[in-house]
């Protein structure tokens, strides 16, 4: 049995590769479900703050770029995909900076955050969307495909946190936020190095969130259900969604639009007392 890979991007079934390098978070959907709305507008929360969003090309990252923005951030949006470019250029507001990188670099994050700071001064907040999911039986899970799916879901968004984590220790305030998955604590079949490498990110915040809460700097984690992105529905469609719908408690899957309400909220002034916790979005499913 091959491997299957889930990446987001746009036009994410002709460029998976390319998108998989520094591609946005790594989310699944399925078709129905309706959700309440979220507006992304109305308020100016995060006016003058800059934040740091990878995988902001597509999907989950897309979306919060777009509620950050809506809400007065000067957003640096990150991604291997050219079209990084037309979505930060068509988010509301302005003093927007789409950067084209490939996060699997070592050195790409360091020199991020030294080009935003020279740019539009230190990050307020980072949110690291950017991942993966190869799909293998764990018997078969060929040596490649794991490192692949460490090298983007985890060590990128190591080196992204690491690197902004300094500059907002140094100016005493940050917001980070890790996106992770329900498979950071249930075992998904065919899923070993996707759980994997997103449980190791909740540990990962767990301990940033200690070493920085003196400085003024939060570090939490979301972890989303299945989430209706365009490429998650592709994903999900059919009876294998349905069969996915049934086993949550909510009887739905997750929208985009909720995800990004979560990051807001963890990005915000009003979460300053909240670090080192794991969200969990998931409409019920790990609590059976």
């Amino acid at each position: 049995m091959t491997s299957q890979e889930h990446t987001t991007g746009s036009d994410a079934a002709d460029r998976a590769d390319e998108f998989a390098a520094a591609g946005g978070a790594a989310e699944f959907a399925g078709e129905g479900g309706a959700a309440p709305s979220t507006d992304a507008g109305g308020t100016a929360e995060f006016a003058g703050r800059v934040v740091l969003i990878t995988g902001a090309a597509s999907g989950i990252g897309r979306s919060i770029a777009e509620r950050l923005a809506g809400r007065g951030a000067r957003v640096v949006g990150v991604d291997v995909a050219e079209a990084i470019r037309d979505v930060v250029d068509g988010l509301p507001g302005e003093g927007h900076l789409p950067l084209r990188r490939d996060l699997t670099d070592p050195g790409a994050a360091a020199a991020i955050v030294e080009e935003v700071e020279r740019e539009l001064g230190t990050p307020h907040v980072l949110v690291n969307s950017a991942g993966v999911a190869i799909l293998s039986p764990a018997s078969e899970l060929p040596a490649s495909d794991w490192r692949r799916t460490m090298d983007i879901n985890l060590d990128a968004s190591f080196y992204m946190a690491q690197a902004a984590g300094r500059a907002m220790t140094r100016a005493g305030y940050g917001r980070i936020v890790n996106l992770a998955s329900q498979a950071a604590v249930v075992g998904l079949d065919e899923h070993v190095a996707y759980c994997a490498s997103k449980a190791a990110i909740v540990g990962m915040t767990k301990a940033m969130s200690l070493e920085w809460a003196p400085h003024g700097v939060t570090v939490n984690a979301v972890s989303p259900t299945i989430v209706e992105t365009p490429l998650g529905k592709k994903a999900w469609a059919g009876e294998k969604g349905e069969r996915a719908r049934a086993g949550i408690p909510a009887g739905r899957f997750a929208q985009p639009e909720e995800v990004a309400a979560m990051v807001a909220y963890l990005a915000s002034d009003d979460a300053g007392m909240v670090t080192g916790t794991n969200m969990l979005l998931d409409g019920g499913f790990t609590s059976v």
